[in-house]
């Protein structure tokens, strides 16, 4: 495959990646940037590609590495990006003040909203939380797993909505 060919495929196939950089990134901005490093590092490194191989998958693969290797860099400095105005890294590792208060009132309404819950939909719920996995409740339950998914979406839509002074503080 000369250059330009491959310079035509990476262009043709950037649309289809964008989705799964945004899926990974959960932002914009990042996906963009994750996309623009994947194929800057597919460019640099045509010559690894094999010719008949899937390209697409190559990508995905180019994509998903570049993205982990990003997070792990991110985690072992310890610093989290702060989105004010300012826009800078802080090092998170010093000293940080909680208010114990606010988080007990907060499990406290948490427990109450899930308590609250029909049983049908709590079972299902709690046990997910727990970490079951959807085929597993369906097995325990006796259910089908469409109906744990639904049930545990439902639940998950109820304690929003019994929640709610809980979601977007700022």
């Amino acid at each position: 495959m000369t250059t330009l060919e491959f310079s035509y495929s990476l262009n043709k196939l950037s649309k289809s990646l964008k989705p799964f950089a945004l899926k990974l990134t959960r932002d914009m901005d990042d996906a963009n940037d994750l996309l623009q490093d994947t194929m800057v590092k597919a460019f640099t490194n045509k010559d690894k590609f094999t010719d008949g191989t899937n390209l697409k998958a190559w990508l995905y693969t180019i994509m998903k590495n570049t993205f982990i290797t990003n997070y792990q860099r991110m985690v072992r400095r310890g610093t989290f990006v702060d989105t004010s105005d300012n826009l800078h890294f802080i090092n998170s590792g010093s000293t940080v003040i909680e208010n114990g208060a606010y988080g007990e009132f907060a499990m406290k309404d948490i427990t109450r909203a899930i308590e609250k819950l029909d049983v049908v939909y709590k079972t299902p719920f709690m046990m997910h939380y727990k970490g079951f996995k959807y085929h597993e409740i369906a097995e325990k339950l006796d259910i089908p797993i469409g109906t744990v998914k639904n049930r545990i979406h439902i639940a998950r839509k109820l304690l929003k909505d019994e929640l709610k002074v809980y979601i977007n503080r700022n």
